[in-house]
């Protein structure tokens, strides 16, 4: 550790320049690092919805589909102008509208009212299109965009909208979310620090690190939006207090080392054993989230795990380069810190701990009871707001033709036809099923299906399936739809056990499915993995269950606060926050507890090594937990995105939430339980202790 930190302090500008030089790779790599916007491409490969995903794009030429409108003034001529335009763009396969199933053979007289009523309403008409490349393939979006550029008759709708709709809200607000959280971070680096240049140096390090994190996600090819969003704010909050930890090591060896270089190499020294120690912690519980089978958890995991690596690594480094480098500009900027002493708390604490600690325990059960009531909603186009195109066409075709979901059932070409016509009888009797549509539909009104255009055909059989397209009346990602898809899968079954039900619906269902029990799992992954963790770096059997069994309580009020106010929160909040404040915090119950030990080896009594630990420490967790809320705070303040805000707002009420548990709950459990953790924890003489 030496020769590295005498290294560090005797190439400080060869850092700096080697820095420098490495943003233009991380630049060109984050500029050429895809972003996916469609969350449901993170299911599972195996899963036979997915596999009917492929049969649809393979077989039927159908990647993706939009289901469109058309102003109704638009002239024939003008809309059969229209739809070869948009044939001719590159991605789309096909385009049909009810003059392509009427055609030239069927007088639109003879079409019945009922399935008119579901492709023309007073003031439009639908068009149906369909794309090669997959929903939110960059081609598909690309095609999208072309469309709405031919003309003002045009709306167009579905989940290939709705991925470019979100990209745009995404794009314009990413820049935003870093900046907002610079801003509120630099205000509170500017009230707790004693420079008033620290923390723009304190910041740049950091982000020089979020861009070296940014660029090496070309690596995996492609990002979530979420986590493109999120990242940058999450490694500012995360790695903040890593910084503020170097810097005082270095201001308080100074007093000690005849140059700022040994006092810097003594500093870099000291802080490697505690912030790499630490950030084990804060990298497990991001590393956690990749044991999951919904693939945005691997996508986060690994993206803020390697943030955090960037983190420590500039703050060993080029964080302590630019500190002596700026060494007299820091000097002639000092002030005195603008934070409470917090001297209330001790009192508060000696006093009262074991009241506390009953309190606690008394709200142990209802916070748990109520972050697991907490409602969890997976309607994925909560976060387009009204305003924007895909949400306008969406709530027409909801009102004017009553398209609110639809799923999309293969079976097998060679079913007989009787038996074929018998299964969708079943399938129209389900509860909640608005209309059906195959090829055999318009048998039943004396139109043979031979006479239908041969692209209405292709598009509803191939050699080895035939498409039924079913509407239901439930909104996507409900119970009843869920419910409904049960049902549907049970009558197809019954007719053809090699039959598949795709679409948005059955992806949904699999989606609540799937990450129902990532939830569990990834919690338990991630309390396991940072008890192992805590278990070498504390030396200690009672420990991590005490300080865990805190950091988890803190979490459970977090995520109960929704019970209790009547909302419900976006699933992907539901599954990472628990992983993400648990990583994130139990730093602060760590930094504690491990002055707290160091204090009680030296001899001292346990309230009086209490004292001593919060007076050294308090103030060290409330900067770390207010840079941690002031940067996911700004985001929630500001973002548009349900999803994202949702996700910033409980990470920054559980930086606050467990700053509080940790300044109050965890020294009163240190003290209840000070004779249990002397016995179970190495380094302890034997013998009486106070």
């Amino acid at each position: 550790m030496r020769k590295f930190s005498n290294f560090v302090v005797k190439n400080k500008t060869f850092i700096l320049i080697i820095s420098l030089l490495m943003l233009i790779p991380s630049i060109i790599g984050y500029i050429g690092t895809k972003i996916n916007y469609d969350i449901l491409v993170y299911l599972p490969d195996d899963i036979e919805t997915l596999k009917g995903q492929n049969i649809l794009k393979d077989d039927f030429n159908m990647g993706a589909f939009s289901v469109s409108l058309v102003d109704n003034n638009i002239s024939e001529k003008d809309l059969i102008k229209l739809e070869n335009n948009i044939r001719n763009i590159e991605c789309v396969t096909n385009v049909v509208s009810i003059n392509d199933i009427t055609g030239t053979t069927i007088p639109i007289e003879m079409i019945p009212k009922k399935i008119l009523d579901h492709v023309t309403s007073n003031d439009s008409k639908l068009l149906l299109i369909t794309f090669k490349t997959g929903t939110s393939d960059e081609e598909t979006t690309d095609a999208v965009k072309e469309i709405e550029e031919l003309s003002n008759d045009i709306k167009v709708g579905g989940m290939s909208a709705m991925s470019l709709d979100m990209q745009r809200l995404v794009e314009s607000q990413t820049f935003a979310y870093v900046a907002v959280a610079v801003l509120f971070c630099l205000i509170v680096l500017m009230l707790s620090l004693d420079s008033y240049i620290v923390p723009i140096l304190l910041l740049g390090n950091i982000g020089i690190s979020i861009l070296f994190n940014m660029g090496t996600n070309i690596m995996f090819g492609e990002i979530s939006y979420i986590t493109k969003a999120i990242a940058a704010v999450l490694q500012l909050g995360v790695t903040t207090d890593f910084s503020i930890f170097l810097y005082h090591k270095y201001e308080a060896f100074k007093n000690d080392k005849k140059t700022n270089e040994e006092a810097m190499s003594k500093a870099i020294s000291e802080t490697m054993v505690s912030v790499v120690g630490s950030s084990l912690t804060t990298i497990a519980g991001f590393l956690a989230l990749c044991t999951m089978k919904f693939g945005l958890g691997r996508d986060i995991g690994l993206v803020m795990a390697k943030g955090v690596v960037f983190g420590v690594i500039t703050v060993l480094t080029l964080y302590p380069s630019l500190l002596l480098m700026f060494d007299k500009l820091i000097q002639k900027t000092k002030h005195k810190p603008l934070i409470p002493k917090f001297k209330f708390i001790k009192p508060i604490i000696m006093k009262g701990y074991k009241w506390i600690f009953i309190i606690f325990l008394l709200l142990l059960v209802p916070a748990y009871l109520s972050q697991k009531n907490t409602e969890v909603y997976y309607k994925l186009d909560s976060s387009i707001p009204d305003d924007y195109n895909y949400s306008i066409v969406n709530k027409k075709l909801m009102n004017d033709y009553g398209l609110i979901s639809q799923s999309m059932i293969l079976v097998d070409s060679n079913i007989d036809n009787k038996i074929f016509n018998r299964m969708i009888d079943e399938i129209n009797n389900v509860d909640g099923i608005d209309s059906v549509l195959s090829a055999n539909l318009f048998s039943k009104y004396g139109i043979s299906s031979d006479i239908l255009p041969s692209k209405i055909r292709n598009m509803l059989e191939t050699d080895k399936y035939k498409l039924i397209l079913v509407n239901s009346k439930y909104e996507i990602a409900t119970d009843e739809l869920n419910e409904q898809i049960d049902k549907l899968n049970n009558v197809v079954k019954k007719y053809d056990k090699n039959s598949i039900i795709a679409g948005e619906g059955p992806l949904m269902n699999d989606l609540v499915e799937i990450t129902a029990i990532d939830f569990k799992n990834v919690n338990y992954v991630s309390i396991g993995v940072i008890f192992i963790i805590m278990f070498f770096v504390l030396k200690s059997i009672s420990l991590p269950v005490l300080l865990v069994s805190s950091i988890e309580f803190a979490i459970f009020i977090n995520m109960g606060v929704p019970y209790w106010q009547g909302m419900s929160i976006p699933f992907v909040s539901s599954i990472v926050i628990g992983t993400i404040q648990l990583g994130a915090t139990i730093d602060y119950a760590i930094l504690l507890t491990t002055k707290y030990l160091d204090e009680r080896k030296k001899g001292k009594e346990r309230k009086e090594a209490m004292s001593l630990s919060l007076t050294s420490s308090v103030s060290s967790i409330f900067v770390s937990a207010m840079c941690f809320f002031a940067a996911t705070f700004a985001v929630f303040a500001i973002s548009k995105i349900d999803m994202i805000s949702s996700l910033c707002l409980l990470m920054a009420r559980g930086a606050i939430i467990s700053m509080l548990v940790v300044m109050f709950i965890v020294p009163s459990v240190l003290l209840v339980f000070d004779k249990l953790i002397i016995k179970t924890t190495l380094g302890f003489k034997k013998g009486k202790r106070k």
